[in-house]
C-alpha cells in the first residue's frame, strides 16, 4: 500500500457503525473505535440484524441472545456506547426502502458526523463477500443521503446530514487512523468476545493475527507503527 490521508476525528465528532451482523465490525474497525473513544468521540453501533442464523446445530432464538450478549461485551472491550440492533433476517437482508427507512430514522436519531459501514462490493480481500454484508453497505451508503433530505422518509424524523462515509475492508483505503498499542489490543479483546461464535468456526484465525495484520497493514501505508485504513467519502 502506498501512503495516504491521516484522518483525525474530535470530540466534535460522532461515529455511527452501520453493519449487518455482530462481529462485523470486530475485524478491525473496533481498534479504532477504541482510539476514537479514547479521545471522546462518541460511537454508536447499529447493527441490522442479530446474527441469529450465525451458528450451525444453534436454535435462532438462542444464537440471538447469545451474540447479543457477545456485542455487547464487544462494545464495552473498545467504548462504544450505544448498541442498536434491528430484527431484520439474518442471511436474508433485502435492499429495498424499509431497510434504508430503518437506517436513515437511527441516522436522523444519532446525528452522526461520520458513518461508518462495510466493502459492499462482491469480490473484497479475503474472497467473495456475504450477502449481508453487502446490502448493509449499500443501503448504509444511500441511507445516509436519505437522511439529509427533508422529502425522503419525512416521518423518520428530522433530517441530518452527515459529512463523511467510511468504509472498513476495502481493498483501496484513502485515509488511515493512527493507533496505539492499546488500541490493537482492545480490537483483539473485542474479536475475542465473540466466544461462541467463534468457537462455531474452528479454521477462524486468531483474533491477535487479524488485528495484528490490519494495523501493521495500515501503518506501513501511513508511515506509523499501527493504523486503522479505511476507504473515505466527503459528503
Amino acid at each position: 500500500m502506498t501512503s495516504m490521508e491521516r484522518l483525525d476525528l474530535t470530540a466534535d465528532d460522532r461515529v455511527l457503525a452501520v453493519v449487518a451482523h455482530p462481529d462485523d465490525m470486530e475485524y478491525g474497525a473496533s481498534a479504532a473505535v477504541a482510539k476514537w473513544a479514547a479521545d471522546g468521540v462518541e460511537v454508536s453501533y447499529l447493527l441490522l440484524t442479530h446474527g441469529e442464523h450465525g451458528i450451525a446445530g444453534s436454535a435462532p432464538a438462542e444464537t440471538a441472545r447469545v451474540r447479543t450478549r457477545e456485542q455487547r461485551e464487544a462494545c464495552a472491550c473498545v467504548g462504544a456506547v450505544n448498541l442498536t440492533i434491528l430484527d431484520f433476517p439474518d442471511g436474508m437482508l433485502t435492499y429495498g426502502l424499509e431497510l434504508r427507512e430503518a437506517v436513515a430514522r437511527e441516522i436522523r436519531k444519532v446525528k452522526p458526523t461520520v458513518v461508518l459501514t462495510q466493502n459492499f462490493d462482491t469480490v473484497v480481500p479475503w474472497g467473495l463477500n456475504q450477502a449481508d454484508h453487502r446490502v448493509a453497505g449499500l443501503v448504509a451508503l444511500d441511507a445516509v443521503r436519505d437522511a439529509g433530505n427533508e422529502f425522503l422518509f419525512p416521518d423518520a424524523g428530522e433530517k441530518h446530514q452527515a459529512s463523511l462515509l467510511l468504509i472498513t475492508g476495502h481493498p483501496s483505503p484513502t485515509c488511515a487512523v493512527e493507533i496505539a498499542h492499546e488500541h490493537v489490543r482492545a480490537g483483539i479483546d473485542s474479536l475475542s468476545s465473540h466466544e461462541v461464535y467463534l468457537a462455531a468456526l474452528p479454521d477462524h484465525a486468531k483474533p491477535e493475527d487479524i488485528i495484528g495484520d490490519a494495523a501493521r497493514a495500515g501503518g506501513e501505508a501511513l508511515g506509523t507503527e499501527y493504523a486503522i485504513a479505511f476507504r473515505s467519502f466527503p459528503l
